[in-house]
């Protein structure tokens, strides 16, 4: 359950434990993505993390946000929990740099993905998933800029 922070809070260690709360506790996040001309495209992806940093998702490499991606590497990520009620809305925002993950780090990501899978009962991935013919990816993003919900729709930065 996503802890609940206070609105008026500034304390950085109270921040980061609700803003890691929400990754925790939350299955999807929404990718913002550009193509090279900069038209816009949001998709939700399933994922997993490293150290809250690191977000790992499975594409197909010809799905719009990842050729946006493969076009343009700034992407932005939102992860929110929609059933909240109206003016309770709970959210960490980031700023990050996307890529297909490459050959040399494809075992460490496929291992934090596969382990974050088995742990929301959703089965579990190999290397066979998402190599040699396979039609789906790994790719990840890694986050530059953290942000928290606030109270009256601000922003607050928050450090990870």
């Amino acid at each position: 359950m996503t802890r609940r922070m206070t609105r008026d809070t500034t304390d950085p260690v109270e921040l980061a434990a609700f803003a890691r709360s929400i990754v925790d506790d939350n299955a999807y996040m929404t990718l913002g993505t550009a193509d090279g001309n900069g038209l816009p495209w949001a998709t939700p992806v399933w994922f997993a993390h490293a150290d809250y940093r690191e977000f790992i998702w499975v594409s197909r490499p010809g799905a719009r946000h990842s050729q946006n991606i493969a076009a343009r590497a700034e992407v932005g990520i939102v992860i929110f929990d929609s059933r909240v009620a109206p003016g309770d809305g709970q959210a960490l925002y980031m700023s990050a740099s996307a890529s297909q993950v490459d050959d040399a780090d494809r075992g460490r990501a496929i291992e934090i993905f596969a382990r974050r899978s088995v742990e929301q009962d959703a089965g579990t991935f190999t290397l066979a998933d998402v190599e040699g013919d396979a039609p789906l990816r790994l790719y990840h993003a890694v986050a530059s800029e953290h942000f928290v919900l606030a109270r009256n729709d601000e922003r607050l930065p928050v450090s990870l």
